[in-house]
């Protein structure tokens, strides 16, 4: 099975990724293939450059293939993205993550089939 993650609730980056989903992705029993993660609100500061939990993820997505991608607006608002909205650029974030939008999440998952939008 083919997922994608999307973190939007409070302290879903940390909680549910970095104490349950990353450590079975980083012992290969996580059960799915993770092709991308959406990072909504305060979600995105696990991405900063020098956090536990986003350079173990960084590490495991460059690994593993896997997408992660910060809302534009989100990330722009926290100083994680510099530029405007559709056009922002990642800045101070674990190396490989993206700035994006709905747009660019669908067009980033859609050589995939079958993807499951899990939303946490």
């Amino acid at each position: 099975m083919n997922v994608a993650y999307v973190f939007n609730t409070p302290n879903a980056a940390t909680y549910k990724l970095g104490g349950m989903i990353l450590p079975q992705l980083e012992r290969g029993d996580h059960g799915a293939k993770v092709l991308g993660m959406f990072f909504f609100d305060d979600n995105t500061f696990v991405l900063r450059q020098g956090d536990p939990i986003g350079e173990r993820l960084g590490r495991v997505a460059r690994e593993q293939g896997i997408l992660l991608m910060m809302c534009d607006q989100c990330a722009l608002q926290r100083g994680l993205a510099v530029g405007a909205p559709r056009s922002a650029t990642p800045t101070g974030v674990v190396a490989g993550v993206a700035v994006g939008c709905f747009p660019d999440l669908y067009g980033a998952l859609a050589t995939s089939p079958s993807v499951q939008v899990i939303s946490l």
